[in-house]
């Protein structure tokens, strides 16, 4: 595990140099296309950071110290300000598509007001202006990260209540296979940050502690900020505790209330470090 933490701490420096590289799209047809790939750098950048965070001080020192973090402050900066102005761009080729369109229905009905025998009950069901090339230009790109809001997908409470029974019921290793593969089934679905939480408790108290830690850092790394990363990340912290890994379990517990002061996880940081007898 400890070996583990240190490569994903070198993986953080090598991945924020290929994320920077990949920045400018070697193929985008559309601005959909564009937005949807600035979403998935962005994404990689925060699962980056979350690895480095849960790395502890070896991990910060391994990617080059506290530059690390304040050069992917920078590239997050500058990908939110690309993903604006795709938007704002957008927004002028939809309002262009939309008074071009309005301009040949109303010279559609005209000349339809010359012409014996035109029917006008049909003029303005044309394609929009720039037919569907325009529509894809402004269509919603797919989201990129797991949102953990919006409308449930069909069968996607019955197969998470499903997976919540069999953990309930002590069969953790089935239970943790039944969050992994709702986590995969439903992706960026409201539930899929309680799926991948409980994926880790369900390891954890099947005795598979390494992998516990594992999928704690994953579901922080896919979603920092989102409604259980300071639970994946206190619970990372103990693991990496129970792991022997003390000064790493220190490092990831001390997070906790620095970036999430108000969670009820913030309030556990306490105990736990006292447990592990951190400073």
């Amino acid at each position: 595990m400890a070996l583990g933490m240190r490569q994903a701490a070198k993986r953080v420096a090598i991945g924020a140099a290929l994320a920077l590289a990949l920045s400018v799209p070697a193929k985008a047809e559309t601005l959909a296309d564009i937005r949807a790939e600035l979403g998935q750098l962005s994404a990689q950048i925060q699962s980056l950071r979350g690895e480095l965070v849960a790395s502890g001080a070896q991990g910060l020192q391994a990617a080059g110290g506290a530059s690390a973090l304040q050069r992917m402050d920078a590239m997050e900066a500058e990908l939110t300000r690309l993903t604006a102005r795709t938007e704002a761009l957008a927004n002028r080729v939809e309002q262009v598509v939309k008074d071009g369109t309005n301009r040949v229905g109303d010279l559609e009905f005209r000349i339809c007001e010359m012409e014996p025998g035109c029917d006008i009950s049909a003029v303005g069901q044309a394609q929009p202006l720039g037919g569907a090339s325009a529509a894809a230009i402004t269509a919603p790109a797919p989201s990129a990260v797991g949102s953990g809001s919006g409308a449930l997908a069909m069968n996607e409470q019955a197969d998470f209540d499903r997976a919540k029974a069999v953990l309930d019921q002590g069969d953790f290793r089935a239970a943790a296979d039944l969050f992994k593969t709702f986590a995969e089934t439903y992706p960026g679905g409201p539930l899929t940050d309680d799926a991948a939480y409980l994926r880790g408790d369900a390891l954890n108290k099947a005795g598979d502690v390494p992998n516990a830690a594992r999928a704690w850092l994953d579901a922080f790394s896919a979603a920092p900020e989102g409604p259980r990363a300071a639970d994946n990340l206190l619970e990372l912290g103990k693991a990496l505790g129970a792991l022997g890994q003390q000064s790493e379990a220190c490092a990831t517990l001390v997070e906790v209330p620095a970036r999430f002061p108000s969670s009820g996880a913030a309030a556990q940081v306490g105990p736990a470090k006292a447990a592990l007898g951190c400073p």
